[in-house]
């Protein structure tokens, strides 16, 4: 693959705590230099980020990050506000808890009032694959799908582990078109992402893909 076609994949991210709004409006103009598929900010940036960059990159944002622990009324609320702010993509953390104690009726109707709360923009549902067995990562597949998702997501990348290759070939599997896929964490070269991509990931979030490309990336980045 080129490296542009890498490059319209990947959601140019940036959701670091101490992130200024300098941090911000460099991604910005990083997304526009290399014509990205999105950028992923938090949430309190979205309205300044959505005025800069002015309709030239769609603009993502994150909904119940990194935890997946607020309320579902919380998680909707913030979504509603960044699609009002001129949002275009909604990547929201799944409550891990309730999966886990074996709540998918919860999981899968709270997935629901999201993709309801942002209409026909894009919704990927990060399932935190480092958190999960295989057979909850199965199981999540499904959910996904029947909640009406756009995409499948592996990880946060504030957890204890990112994405893997095992993980977008078990996705693949189990989704079977129904729904998209985005590979998210510890991605540390080109041929990582040739390969996510490869598997059946149709997104990958990354901050460092473009440092990859120029030679820059310190191998500590999302």
């Amino acid at each position: 693959m080129t490296k542009q076609e890498i490059l319209a994949k990947v959601d140019h991210t940036l959701l670091k705590a101490d992130a200024g709004w300098e941090d911000i409006r460099r991604i910005c103009d990083e997304a526009l230099e290399n014509s990205t598929a999105s950028i992923c900010i938090n949430p309190c940036w979205v309205e300044r980020a959505v005025e800069y960059l002015g309709g030239r990159v769609p603009l993502c944002t994150v909904i119940g990050f990194p935890l997946g622990a607020t309320t579902t009324a919380a998680k909707v609320a913030e979504a509603k506000q960044a699609l009002a702010e001129g949002c275009e993509e909604f990547d929201m953390v799944i409550n891990i808890g309730r999966l886990k104690m074996g709540d998918t009726d919860y999981v899968r109707d709270e997935i629901r009032a999201l993709k309801q709360a942002v209409g026909n923009k894009v919704l990927k549902v990060i399932i935190e694959t480092c958190l999960l067995t295989d057979a909850e990562k199965e199981t999540m597949c499904g959910v996904v799908c029947e909640a009406g998702a756009d995409f499948i997501k592996t990880s946060t990348g504030f957890s204890t582990g990112g994405a893997t290759f095992d993980d977008i070939a078990l996705f693949a599997r189990c989704v079977k078109g129904r729904c998209r896929i985005k590979a998210a964490g510890g991605i540390r070269s080109v041929a990582d992402m040739e390969r996510f991509i490869a598997l059946g990931a149709d997104r990958l979030g990354t901050s460092s893909a473009i440092k990859i490309f120029n030679n820059e990336a310190s191998g500590t980045e999302y």
